[in-house]
């Protein structure tokens, strides 16, 4: 497959691409009647009336329409994939969890999905989802797509190959890939097992932060955002095609692949992000800088300046700032945070912290670095240091998450966390 994967570059550039000579309309072709007998059919990521800037859309050019001939039926087996959170635990208690164990039996992308916590409601287009994934079985006849919101996914170990609608992309630890709602995929594993994190975003699509005073260059910059080539399938048999809707999975058949694709063209497709190019910002003076500097991509809330999810990350780069405290600070925050470790040491916990594993520090809930940190950071010597083990994130809400059952009672959950700040 990896001959296959060939990107466009650029975040929210409008696209044309066919994986056939000729399967593209243009200006000479009879609208009435698309190329080779396609099928044409729009998937909007926004209202039709969206401004602009803001309108998503594709148009997708198939060798069969979206339309199913089967009802979809509801999938009872699902365990550990929260509907929703009207009922789930509200704790401001920090909590902390181990990373992940691979399961004994074959578990697809799909069937490993476990919420942790969540806010908001995919009803009413508002907050986010997070949950972890530990699979070491490809989604095979199975394909699926996500009515509820976004999926953006976080490997931790393990790369992942997307088959799309759209096309192909792999995508390896320390890489990133949004999958927006509605489009459809597969999931293969090219290493045989995958681990890492999945942020469901009910709201607003995922955008680029504003620079304001930093100018024109820094954080993420667009060129690098890659989105696939068109690609397609022929296959005929018995396929599953499954989806998540308000919070619920659905299971319905099909006789032949779902990523029928010819051509497409638009700006509503699957793209993903090395995060190991985002030019970080810092101090080079004094003072510690809020970790809003850290932002690759951001989803707008309807409050200005206050985001439904920020997604932030803590990379290698050098600290070289004098007088002043420089791992993050103690703080109690109106947003509420989760975490996660994709390698490394994350530069406030010594211990406990480990790739794979993820923390929670809801609203108000005060947290910062253990004892050692502190300890460490408050008697060193300062001097430019270079920080190259590390590559940490943050999903960050202005709503507080709520606590499934299964991350408030599952055994990876560390019950002696708050030991860290003891003695301090």
């Amino acid at each position: 497959m990896k001959e296959k994967l060939n990107y466009l570059s650029g975040f929210n550039n409008y696209f044309n691409t066919e994986a056939q000579a000729g399967a593209l309309p243009t200006d000479q072709n009879n609208p009435q009647n698309c190329p080779m007998d396609l099928f044409a059919e729009q998937l909007s990521g926004t209202a039709f009336t969206a401004p602009r800037a803001k309108n998503k859309k594709s148009w997708l050019y198939k060798l069969k329409p979206s339309v199913i001939d089967k009802e979809f039926k509801l999938i009872e087996s699902h365990l550990f994939l929260t509907p929703d959170f009207s009922n789930n635990t509200h704790l401001p208690t920090p909590m902390r969890w181990d990373p992940m164990e691979y399961p004994s039996k074959p578990t697809s992308f799909i069937e490993s999905l476990t919420t942790y916590v969540g806010n908001g409601n995919p009803k009413t287009k508002s907050g986010c989802a997070i949950h972890l994934y530990a699979c070491n079985q490809p989604m095979e006849d199975t394909y699926f797509y996500n009515s509820d919101g976004d999926f953006l996914v976080v490997p931790q170990e393990g790369e992942l190959l997307i088959k799309s609608e759209f096309g192909l992309l792999s995508v390896t630890p320390s890489e990133v890939i949004i999958i927006p709602r509605g489009i459809k995929f597969q999931i293969d594993l090219p290493e045989k097992k995958s681990r890492g994190y999945v942020c469901e975003n009910f709201g607003s699509p995922f955008e680029l932060p504003e620079l304001g005073p930093i100018g024109a260059n820094g954080l993420a910059n667009p060129r690098d955002f890659l989105s696939p080539v068109a690609w397609h399938e022929e296959k005929k048999g018995t396929f599953k095609l499954q989806t998540k809707f308000l919070g619920n999975l659905f299971e319905t058949n099909l006789n032949q692949s779902p990523l029928n694709v010819v051509a497409w063209h638009g700006n509503y497709y699957p793209y993903k992000y090395d995060l190991k190019k985002f030019n970080t910002i810092n101090t080079v003076s004094f003072d510690h800088p809020d970790p809003s500097i850290f932002t690759v991509l951001t989803s707008p809330s309807a409050v200005s300046g206050t985001a439904n999810i920020d997604f932030v990350i803590f990379p290698p780069r050098w600290m070289v700032a004098e007088n002043t405290f420089r791992p993050p600070y103690y703080h109690r925050n109106t947003m509420s945070e989760f975490m996660g470790l994709i390698h490394g040491i994350y530069d406030a916990k010594q211990t406990g912290f480990t790739p794979g594993g993820a923390s929670l520090h809801n609203c108000m809930s005060p947290h910062g670095p253990d004892k050692d940190t502190f300890q460490k950071a408050s008697q060193e010597k300062l001097k430019p240091e270079h920080q190259d083990n590390t590559l940490a994130f943050m999903l960050e809400t202005n709503l507080p998450f709520q606590i499934s059952d299964y991350a408030n009672k599952t055994p990876l959950r560390q019950k002696d966390y708050l030991t860290c700040w003891k003695g301090l």
